[in-house]
Formats: structure tokens, C-alpha cells, sequence
């Protein structure tokens, strides 16, 4: 039953396979993630959504991890949660700006933020299953 309760591990376990994913869909389909950027830009509407989809699971993430300094993964988590609901306050209030920032670094770095990203996702899902133990 601890098992089950161990949030900590889960959003670690689940945000690196939604990450691992991401990074594997974006080396499948160079471009993608420029297009996606692009059109969010473009959309009064998919800035919000994508903002408060970011402050929403970006909330959850934060809320559900205890602060255990004991923890680490737990205190990752938090603060992974907590940079998450920021990044989506300026997603909704600075689209224009932050979005130039990312179609230029997706320009001239797609596969290396892709490979991060798949890597990234491996490390978290590897902390989580680690976890569980």
C-alpha cells in the first residue's frame, strides 16, 4: 500500500515517460516542436490553454510532493512543480517575448533539445522506479 502512495515516485515516474515521449516524437518528426511553438504564438487562445495546462499540472506536481528534505526526489519534484506553475504565469503573460526566445533555440537546436529532453525523461523515470524500492 505505501507503494500506491509514493507521489514522489508516480509524477517522477509519469512526467519522464510523458518527456521520454515527447523527446522520441520530436527526433521522429524534426520541425514538430517549431510548428507547435508557432502555433500557440499565433492563438490568443492556445496561449491560455497551454498556460493554465502548465499551471494546473505544474500545481499538482508541487502539491502533491511533500517537502522531506530527507527526499531529494520528493524536494526535486516540489521545485520541479514550482518552476512548472512559473514558467506557465509567463507563458500566459508574456507569450509574444518567451516564444521568440524558444522558435529561435528550436531553430538552431532541435535535436539537442530533443535528445535532453529523452534524457531527461529517462533520468526521471529511472529516479521513480528507483523509488519504489
Amino acid at each position: 500500500m505505501g507503494e500506491l502512495l509514493n507521489a514522489p515516485a508516480w509524477t517522477s515516474l509519469l512526467l519522464g515517460l510523458a518527456a521520454s515521449f515527447a523527446g522520441i516524437g520530436a527526433l521522429r518528426q524534426p520541425g514538430i516542436w517549431q510548428t507547435m511553438v508557432r502555433e500557440i504564438t499565433e492563438s490568443p487562445s492556445l496561449q491560455f490553454l497551454a498556460g493554465m495546462l502548465e499551471l494546473v499540472t505544474g500545481a499538482a506536481v508541487y502539491f502533491v510532493n511533500p517537502w522531506l528534505p530527507e527526499d531529494i526526489l520528493a524536494c526535486i519534484m516540489k521545485a520541479l512543480g514550482g518552476m512548472m506553475m512559473i514558467e506557465a504565469l509567463v507563458i500566459i503573460g508574456f507569450c509574444d517575448i518567451y516564444s521568440q526566445l524558444w522558435i529561435k533555440s528550436l531553430s538552431h537546436m532541435h535535436r539537442g533539445w530533443a535528445m535532453f529532453t529523452t534524457l531527461a525523461g529517462v533520468v526521471l523515470i529511472g529516479a521513480g522506479a528507483m523509488s519504489f524500492q
